[in-house]
C-alpha cells in the first residue's frame, strides 16, 4: 500500500486555521494580505500568520502560504518585499509557497531560499512534461489541473521523479472555467479573478438577447429545469479514497479559503476519518462509507459530483434550477476558553464549567445545540445560562461576533465547535 497522503485544509483566518489543525489537518494553506487568489477572504496579517504557524507547528502540522496571482508589472516590487518578509519570519516560517506565475516563482526562489515551492492549479498543470519542467526549476510539488482524470494523474505519477509530489483537490467548489482562468468577472465588474477578486458570475442567472430586440430577455431553458447554465455541483471524492491513493496522489486538498470554521471542521474531520480508516483496512473504509456520506453532507454544499476524475462531466454535473447552497447546520462559535465559575453573583452556577465563544449566529438560553468534537463524539447539550463579557445575564445573543459566556448541560473543551441544526 502507498504512503498515507497528506490532508490539506484551507483557512481564511486564524480561528479557522486553529479549527483545521484541531480537526485533523496534516497541513493548512492560507493567504497573506496580498498576492493570493482569495482577495475577499479575511486572510492573515504577518502577526496572525506567525501565530498561526507557531500553533500549527507545535502540533506537527505544516502551513503553506498562497501567492498564486498572475502578476502584472506593478505587482512585482510588492511581491519582492512580501517574499523577503516571509523568508525573515522567525522563529517560525511557512513550510511552502504556492505559486502559479513564473515571474513570481523566480522571485520566491531568489528571496526564500530553502523554502519549498508548490505550483498552483492555476498554472494549468495537465501533463507530465509540465511537471518535469517545474521539477527542474526547483519546485517540490505541483497541484494537478481540475480537468485531469485519475487515469491521467496515474500516468503523470509514472513519468515524474519519485520524490516529486502531486497534490489534487478532493472536495469543494468547482470553477466553470479552465482551472479558474476566468475572464467573466473582470469583464462584468472590473474585478480580476486572476488577481483574487472573482465575483463568481458563473453562479448568476442568464438570459439570451437577440440583437435587433435589445430589451427582450429570452430565458434559457434546458429541459425546463432552469437557467443557471454555468453552475457546477461541488466536488466530493469521499467515496473514492482508494482510487485517489492508487493514482499516486501525495496530498488531498480541500477547496474553501472563503469558508467558515464549521465547513472546515466537517470536511477535515470526515476526510481524516476516511483516510485513516482506509489505511487501517479496506474493509473498515467500506463499512464506514455511509457515515462519511452522512457527515460530509453536513458541510455547506451545492450537491456533489466527481468532477473530471472518471471522465469528462456531462449535464448531470450542473445545477440548473438554483444557485443556493444546501446548509443543514448553523455555526455558533468555537470554544476559546474554559473555566470554573467562581463568581458568587451567578447564583446556581457556582462551580459549574463555563465556556467563552465569539458568537457568529443568534441562539438562546434553553435551546438545544450541539458540541462538535474533533474525535467525532458529538454531544447534544442544553444552553443553561448565558452572559456577556462583563457577566451580565442574557437570554439570547443577537449581535454577531459578540463575546459570550455559556453554561452548558455537559462539559465542553477548548477548540470544540458549537453548532445547531436548522429547523425544517
Amino acid at each position: 500500500m502507498r504512503e498515507k497522503p497528506e490532508l490539506l485544509i484551507p483557512a481564511s483566518s486564524l480561528e479557522v486555521l486553529k479549527t483545521a489543525v484541531c480537526f485533523g489537518a496534516d497541513a493548512v494553506y492560507i493567504g497573506g494580505e496580498a498576492f493570493g487568489l482569495r482577495a475577499n477572504a479575511k486572510n492573515f496579517s504577518m502577526e496572525e500568520m506567525a501565530e498561526g504557524i507557531a500553533f500549527a507547528h507545535a502540533r506537527g502540522v505544516k502551513v503553506y502560504v498562497t501567492a498564486n496571482i498572475l502578476a502584472h508589472n506593478e505587482d512585482l516590487d510588492g511581491a519582492r518585499s512580501y517574499f523577503a518578509e516571509l523568508a525573515a519570519m522567525r522563529p517560525e516560517a511557512p513550510d511552502a509557497l504556492i505559486i502559479s506565475d513564473p515571474g513570481m516563482f523566480m522571485l520566491a526562489k531568489e528571496l526564500c531560499p530553502g523554502m519549498e515551492i508548490h505550483i498552483s492549479t492555476q498554472a494549468n498543470n495537465t501533463n507530465y512534461q509540465t511537471y518535469r519542467f517545474w521539477w527542474e526549476q526547483g519546485a517540490k510539488r505541483v497541484v494537478s489541473a481540475r480537468e485531469l482524470s485519475l487515469r491521467e494523474i496515474a500516468e503523470i505519477r509514472k513519468q515524474i521523479p519519485r520524490e516529486m509530489e502531486i497534490e489534487s483537490f478532493v472536495h469543494g467548489a468547482m470553477c466553470i472555467s479552465y482551472s479558474g482562468r476566468c475572464l467573466l468577472s473582470n469583464y462584468f465588474t472590473g474585478r480580476d479573478a486572476n488577481k483574487g477578486e472573482c465575483t463568481h458570475p458563473c453562479r448568476w442567472k442568464y438570459a439570451l438577447v437577440e440583437e435587433t430586440r435589445p430589451d427582450e430577455y429570452l430565458p434559457v431553458y434546458e429541459n425546463e429545469r432552469g437557467t443557471f447554465i454555468f453552475n457546477s455541483k461541488d466536488l466530493c471524492m469521499i467515496e473514492h479514497i482508494p482510487q485517489m491513493v492508487a493514482a499516486g496522489i501525495n496530498s488531498f486538498k480541500i477547496e474553501g479559503r472563503m469558508k467558515t470554521a464549521l465547513y472546515v471542521a466537517v470536511a477535515a474531520r470526515t476526510y481524516r476519518r476516511a483516510i485513516d480508516d482506509y489505511f487501517v483496512s479496506v474493509q473498515k473504509y467500506r463499512e464506514n462509507r455511509d457515515w462519511y456520506k452522512k457527515e460530509i453532507a453536513k458541510c455547506t454544499y451545492r450537491q456533489f459530483t466527481t468532477g473530471f476524475y472518471f471522465g469528462k462531466p456531462d449535464e448531470s454535473a450542473q445545477i440548473y434550477d438554483n444557485n443556493t447552497y444546501v446548509n443543514e447546520y448553523v455555526y455558533l462559535g468555537i470554544v476559546e476558553e474554559v473555566k470554573e465559575c467562581t463568581d458568587n453573583s451567578l447564583k446556581g452556577f457556582q462551580g459549574k464549567t463555563l465556556v467563552r465563544i465569539e458568537q457568529r449566529n443568534k441562539f438562546s438560553v434553553g435551546e438545544s445545540i450541539e458540541i462538535m468534537k474533533p474525535d467525532g463524539n458529538d454531544k447534544s447539550v442544553m444552553v443553561e445560562g448565558m452572559w456577556d463579557e462583563t457577566f451580565t445575564p442574557m437570554e439570547s445573543c443577537p449581535h454577531p461576533r459578540q463575546t459570550v459566556w455559556l453554561a452548558l448541560s455537559e462539559v465542553s473543551e477548548k477548540y470544540d465547535l458549537l453548532r445547531v441544526k436548522k429547523q425544517d
